[in-house]
């Protein structure tokens, strides 16, 4: 086995291994999302602008033979919730299908969900400083105040402070 598939390995088994030390005792019970997938054109872009402009932290960064790459990023505050920033062009794909899902990501039209703050508003004006595209300005809803905002790649989220 090459160096790089036992470091790669060694890095996956301590998730999991975390994974099974944060669940243990739950033994079939779901207790939530662990990792969010979120398509990106580039990676090291990607990397840069979710640690620099919306300040969240690098958890593993492990790039595997055939050119695949595990990176994931962790929101400020939590601990338990990943975003994995995956090239559909390096991913399980196959090309076909990696272009069009490119071609979503870079239309905009792909939502990998929403991003909670606890003040929307303020870390909204936060945010547009550092140069975060927002194409909805915090509004009063229902459920809370929302904006959406949009990453590097075309991916938009919602940014929402929930009703108390």
């Amino acid at each position: 086995m090459k160096t790089a598939d036992v470091s790669s390995l060694r890095v996956l088994r301590r998730a999991r291994d975390r994974i099974d030390r944060d669940y243990a005792g739950q033994i079939g019970m779901i207790t939530g999302i662990s990792i969010v997938s979120v398509w990106v054109l580039d990676q090291d872009e990607a990397k840069e602008f979710y640690t620099e402009k919306l300040g969240f932290t690098v958890t593993t960064d492990v790039k595997f033979d055939g050119g695949m790459r595990w990176l994931t990023v962790q929101p400020p505050g939590n601990g338990s919730q990943d975003f994995l920033l995956m090239d559909p062009m390096h991913s399980m794909l196959d090309e076909e299908s990696a272009q069009q899902v490119r071609a979503l990501v870079a239309k905009g039209a792909l939502s990998p969900g929403v991003i909670a703050t606890t003040d929307c508003k303020g870390d909204y004006a936060t945010l547009a400083e550092r140069g975060v595209e927002f194409t909805q300005e915090p509004t009063e809803r229902p459920y809370g105040i929302e904006a959406i905002m949009r990453d590097n790649s075309g991916n938009w989220f919602s940014f929402t402070q929930r009703k108390t």
